[in-house]
C-alpha cells in the first residue's frame, strides 16, 4: 500500500488530501471546520479527517506533498517588489511577517503539525502542475489537452500541455503580471465585491448588464493577441505593488472610484460585470482554439480558478473545437492537495493510470460522513422533534412531497463535497418550479444579494429535455452553464424596456426559481452512479411533480462556508427560514412558532437592498 497526503495551505482555501495506491480516498477544505470561510492557514482539522476516513496514522504515510513550491514563489515576490521599490514597502511589510515565519521553512511546519510523526520526505510541485494533475488524473480521459488558468502560482498565471497515461507535460505558461484571473479580480475589486470569493458574484451579475465597457478593456488594459496570450498594462493596476487592486487611472477611464461594499448596486456595476466576463470568454476562446491547434488534441481538461467561470466553460464546449471537456470540481487552490498527491503517486513513483468511467472523482463527495447514529445522539441532545425512516426511498418520498408543497429542505446526507459547491450532499432544495422561490431562498434563507441565481439540479437522463446540451453531455459537477430549451421558455416580451435588476422577478420559463434572465441555468447533471440517494430524490419529486429538477444552493449563509457537520446544519436550519432538515435518515420539521425574529432577519436584509 502508498499512501499519499496532498496539502494546500498559506493562500487560499486550504486543503487536504489523501490518495491511496491511486485512489482518492479523501478530500476536505479546512474552513468546513474551523468555520472561517476560505481558510488559509495549515488545514490540520482537514489532515485529520482524510486520515481517519482511511483508517490511516501519521507516520503510515509514505509520502506527503505540498500544492506549490514557496522558494520559488518568494522569488517573484521580492523581485516584485523590488521592481516597483519604494512604492510597493506596505505590501511587502504585510507579506514578509508570513513567510518569515512559516512560508520558508514549510517542512518544519508541516512535521510540527504531522505530531512529529511522519518521518519522511516531502515533495513541493509547482503550482500549476498541481493543478494540471488535479484535472488530468482523475479525468475519464487516457489522453487529453490540458488548460489550467488562475490568478497567479509562483511566475505562472496559465499553462497548458498534454497529459497521456500517467504522465502530464506542460510546455507553455503565461507569466506574471500578466493574469486573466487577476483582470478578473480587478473587476471584482472595483465592482465592491471581495477579491478570491466574489467572482462569481461578477459572474451572476453579468447578465443583468450590457457590456458597453468591453471596448474600453480591449483599448486600454489588455493587448490580446489571436492566441489568447495578452499583455496587461499595469499603470491600471496596483495588484503588483500595492493594497487593491485598480489605480486612479484606471478609476479615471471607468468613470468613478470602487464601488463601496455593501452599497447599493447600480446600472454601472451591472455593465462592468457585463464587459469584463465577455471579455473572459473571448480570452478563454481563443486560448482554448489555440491549444488544440498545438496538441492536435479533441479532449481538453481544466483547473486553476478561472475554470469555475461556467459560463466561460459553456461556451468553450459549445464553440470551442474540443469533442469533450473535464473540469477539476474543485479547480481552485484547494484542489491543488489533490493533484500533487496524484502527481506523486504516478508522475514522481512512476505508477500505472487507468482511467475510470465515469471519472475518478467519485461525485467529488470526498470529504466525511456522518452515522445515524452520531445524528441521533445530536439530535436528541437538542430535544429536536424529529422523525426517522427506515429506508432511503421512504425518505425521499417524504421530502417530495414537502418540496411540492414549496417547502424549503435542507439536505445532510452522505459524505461532504470537496470543492465550492454543493452538489447534493450538502444542500439546501426548493421548487424551480415556483416564481418566489429565488428571492425567498436568497433574501430569506441564504440572506444575500437578491440578483444571486440559483442552479437547477437535474436527472441525467432528463437534461436534455430542458437545456441545450449536447446528447449525452453531462455536468456533475455544476461546472457548465446552458440555456434553457425554447419550448420550456415563457415569452418575456412585456419585460424588454426593462434594465438591471428590473429582469429580475419576470418568470422566464416553466422552472423559473433556476432560470436566469438571460435564459441560462448553471446545470448539475444527477445520476445513479455518483450520487445515488440524492437521484431516487429527484425521482420521487419527477414522479410526484411530473418536474426531473430542484433548486440546489449551497446549504449556508452568506458569510459562512458550506456547513461541515451536524451542529452547523442544525444551527443554520434553526436560524433561517428553512422549513425542514433531512439529515441521514432522519426528517426535522420546523413548527410555524419557532421561526427566526422577522425584525432581526428584516435589519439583516437591508443591507441588500437593490436598486
Amino acid at each position: 500500500m502508498t499512501a499519499i497526503l496532498g496539502i494546500s495551505a498559506y493562500y487560499h482555501d486550504s486543503a487536504a488530501a489523501l490518495v491511496v495506491d491511486g485512489r482518492i480516498v479523501a478530500a476536505a477544505q479546512e474552513e468546513r471546520f474551523t468555520r472561517k470561510k476560505h481558510d488559509h492557514e495549515f488545514p490540520s482539522n482537514a489532515v485529520a479527517s482524510c486520515l481517519a476516513i482511511a483508517g490511516l496514522k501519521p507516520e503510515e504515510l509514505d509520502w506527503v506533498g505540498f500544492y506549490d513550491k514557496p522558494l520559488l514563489k518568494f522569488e517573484r515576490l521580492l523581485e516584485t517588489y523590488l521592481a516597483h521599490a519604494p512604492a510597493g514597502f506596505a505590501s511587502f511589510r504585510m507579506a514578509m511577517p508570513l513567510w518569515l515565519r512559516t512560508k520558508l521553512f514549510l517542512p518544519r511546519v508541516m512535521r510540527r503539525e504531522l505530531g512529529g510523526r511522519y518521518e519522511r520526505r516531502f515533495v513541493f510541485c509547482e503550482h500549476h502542475e498541481s493543478h494540471a494533475a488535479s484535472a488530468f488524473f482523475p479525468s475519464p480521459f487516457d489522453e487529453a489537452a490540458i488548460l489550467t488558468l488562475d490568478g497567479v502560482g509562483e511566475w505562472a498565471t496559465a499553462s497548458f500541455g498534454v497529459g497521456r497515461d500517467n504522465r502530464i507535460n506542460l510546455t507553455h505558461q503565461l507569466r506574471f503580471p500578466h493574469s486573466l484571473g487577476l483582470l478578473y479580480s480587478a473587476f471584482t475589486y472595483y465592482t465592491g465585491f471581495r477579491v478570491n470569493s466574489g467572482e462569481y458574484k461578477v459572474m451572476g451579475l453579468a447578465p443583468y448588464g450590457e457590456p458597453r465597457f468591453a471596448k474600453l478593456i480591449f483599448e486600454h488594459l489588455i493587448d490580446l493577441k489571436e492566441d489568447g496570450s495578452f499583455r496587461m498594462d499595469q499603470s491600471y493596476f496596483n495588484y503588483a505593488q500595492g493594497l487593491t487592486m485598480t489605480s486612479p487611472k484606471f478609476h479615471r477611464l471607468f468613470g468613478g472610484p470602487p464601488r463601496a461594499p455593501e452599497s447599493r448596486l447600480t446600472q454601472r456595476e451591472m455593465d462592468l460585470a457585463a464587459s469584463v466576463q465577455v471579455v473572459t470568454e473571448e480570452i478563454m476562446l481563443r486560448i482554448a482554439r489555440h491549444v488544440q491547434r498545438v496538441t492536435g488534441q479533441k479532449r481538453l481538461c481544466l483547473a486553476g480558478g478561472v475554470a469555475l467561470n461556467c459560463v466561460a466553460n459553456g461556451r468553450i464546449l459549445r464553440e470551442g473545437p474540443f469533442d469533450e471537456l473535464w473540469i477539476q470540481p474543485a479547480s481552485g487552490d484547494a484542489g491543488g492537495a489533490l493533484g500533487v498527491a496524484l502527481l506523486i503517486h504516478h508522475q514522481l513513483l512512476g505508477r500505472d493510470r487507468a482511467p475510470t468511467l465515469p471519472d475518478a472523482q467519485s461525485g467529488s463527495l470526498l470529504g466525511p460522513d456522518s452515522t445515524n447514529s452520531e445524528i441521533e445522539r445530536f439530535l436528541h441532545s437538542q430535544g429536536a422533534d424529529y422523525t426517522r425512516f427506515d429506508n432511503d426511498d421512504e425518505l425521499c418520498d417524504e421530502v417530495a412531497v414537502l418540496l411540492a408543497d414549496e417547502k424549503v429542505v435542507g439536505w445532510y446526507e452522505g459524505r461532504m463535497e470537496f470543492g465550492p459547491r454543493a452538489l447534493g450532499a450538502r444542500s439546501i432544495l426548493g421548487d424551480p418550479r415556483s416564481p418566489r422561490m429565488q428571492s425567498v431562498m436568497n433574501l430569506k434563507i441564504k440572506f444575500r444579494e437578491s440578483f444571486r441565481p440559483f442552479a437547477p439540479s437535474i436527472l441525467s437522463e432528463r437534461a436534455e429535455e430542458y437545456f441545450e446540451l449536447q446528447p449525452g453531455q453531462e455536468s456533475p459537477y455544476m461546472l457548465l452553464v446552458a440555456d434553457v430549451r425554447p419550448e420550456h421558455r415563457i415569452d418575456d416580451a412585456g419585460s424588454a424596456s426593462l434594465f438591471g435588476i428590473e429582469k429580475l422577478n419576470v418568470p422566464r420559463s416553466d422552472i423559473p426559481a433556476v432560470t436566469h434572465v438571460d435564459y441560462s441555468a448553471r446545470v448539475q447533471t444527477v445520476d445513479s452512479v455518483r450520487n445515488p440517494l440524492y437521484h431516487k430524490l429527484l425521482k420521487a419529486f419527477e414522479a410526484r411533480t411530473g418536474c426531473p429538477a430542484l433548486v440546489n444552493t449551497s446549504f449556508n449563509v452568506r458569510g459562512e462556508p458550506i456547513v461541515g457537520s451536524p451542529a452547523d446544519a442544525y444551527r443554520c436550519f434553526r436560524n433561517t427560514h428553512i422549513d425542514a432538515l433531512a439529515i441521514g435518515r432522519y426528517l426535522v420539521r420546523k413548527p410555524e412558532t419557532d421561526r427566526p425574529d422577522e425584525a432581526a432577519v428584516d435589519a439583516h436584509l437591508a443591507k441588500f437592498q437593490l436598486d
